[in-house]
């Protein structure tokens, strides 16, 4: 109990000396002088062969580069990753989930650290058939998000089928590596054929995929153990949480990675904890699994047409309570706050904005993520995504299998 929690007290204060030290010696500020310029020469030295890709240009290969983008984007897997835990791949689902917001945080720290520019549009050209495409285009280019996460989730994919079935041999071994470099490859192809990447911003994603995945292939284990029979889980997780919304750097000029990092950092909580408790119930290894007796197709669909539903009326209720509980905590505390999107009554004025954009263009510490450099008001619109995304992700482990069993779906 008490190597315990000494490990854990230990990463906690790491992770604030990170904070602190970050923020009193500008740490930020000091990357992106020296890795900016660099950066942004290779952008423009790509250019040439961006151009001479996109010559190739077809309807078929548009849609092509498109749909595959969509497919490896993050609200696909936030879609996905709820059918993988209701099919009864616990293990997978989870250990999926958890990574997904670790590659989510270590890239897109290292876009807003670095903050370099995509491609220059014109002369590239640029599709964004959706409004996924449009928000990733607001954010820096290196590393290539989709490079990075279809690395790391189809090699983590790839090494856990391997691992159940180890009667495969050599062949199959080839089959599964080469089918991740065939996804990985044309993804990459495909974001630069999109105009969405620069060559230099591929080879930065697969450079941190690699090293991302060879870390997670030596924790997994470790991890899983943990969140499954650990203890001060939730406590810890809910910490870890916390600190990580300020463990991210300021970017040169506002984008939305922010935002995508806070969402998935709620939806790692909301697993962790749900599974924690309601391990032994609804996510040990012996649940029922798809095509099986026990969950047969048309059982695992009507688990389909209850949970989803659920689970977004869930994320409706939780984003409605932290807009209602959020500002009356602050209140209470005598803490000014503020919001950009979800509460119209706190919104800045126009010239409030202006000046909070000019602070954000201006490189600061980490300490100063959640809070503006002159006024110190909150932005309470980062807890309220933070906590609507918590009470979804808690709602696909542990609220709908209870709704599950009593329906006996």
């Amino acid at each position: 109990m008490e190597s315990v929690a000494l490990w854990q007290g230990a990463t906690l204060c790491g992770i604030w000396l990170w904070i602190f030290l970050s923020s009193y010696l500008n740490l930020t500020r000091m990357i992106r002088s020296l890795t900016q310029q660099w950066v942004v020469h290779h952008v423009v030295a790509g250019t040439p062969l961006i151009i001479q890709i996109q010559k190739y240009q077809h309807r078929f290969l548009d849609a092509l580069f498109s749909g595959l983008s969509f497919v490896v984007s993050v609200p696909f897997y936030t879609a996905f990753l709820p059918l993988l835990f209701w099919s009864g791949h616990g293990k997978l689902a989870r250990q999926m989930t958890l990574l997904m917001a670790f590659c989510d945080y270590m890239g897109n720290c290292v876009k807003d650290m670095v903050s370099a520019p995509r491609p220059s549009s014109p002369p590239i050209r640029r599709i964004t058939a959706t409004k996924d495409e449009e928000e990733n285009a607001m954010e820096y280019g290196l590393p290539s998000s989709h490079t990075l996460n279809t690395l790391c989730l189809s090699g983590y994919l790839c090494h856990y089928i391997l691992s159940c079935n180890e009667d495969g041999g050599l062949m199959r071994e080839i089959v599964g590596l080469g089918s991740v470099c065939l996804l990985v490859g044309l993804i990459g192809l495909g974001r630069v054929y999109l105009g969405m990447h620069s060559p230099i911003d591929i080879l930065g994603g697969l450079a941190f995929g690699l090293i991302i995945l060879a870390f997670w292939l030596r924790v997994h284990n470790y991890v899983d153990d943990f969140v499954i029979a650990g203890q001060n889980v939730t406590y810890f997780w809910t910490t870890l949480s916390f600190l990580l919304l300020f463990a991210y750097p300021t970017p040169e000029y506002p984008t939305p990675s922010f935002e995508f990092h806070t969402a998935f950092n709620g939806v790692a909580l909301g697993i962790v904890s749900g599974v924690q408790q309601t391990y032994r119930q609804f996510h040990h290894e012996a649940v029922p699994r798809i095509f099986t007796p026990q969950l047969t197709v048309s059982a695992f669909m009507g688990r389909m047409l209850v949970g989803i539903p659920t689970i977004l009326i869930v994320k409706f209720c939780s984003k409605a309570l932290a807009k209602w509980i959020l500002p009356v905590v602050s209140n209470t505390l005598g803490m000014p706050i503020r919001s950009t999107g979800y509460i119209p009554a706190l919104k800045a004025t126009v010239a409030d904005k202006k000046s909070d954009d000019v602070r954000q263009q201006q490189p600061s510490g980490y300490l100063q993520k959640l809070f503006c450099s002159n006024d110190s008001s909150l932005d309470v619109d980062t807890g309220i995504r933070f906590f609507q995304y918590a009470g979804l992700a808690w709602s696909v482990v542990d609220l709908v299998p209870s709704i599950f069993s009593y329906l006996n779906l």
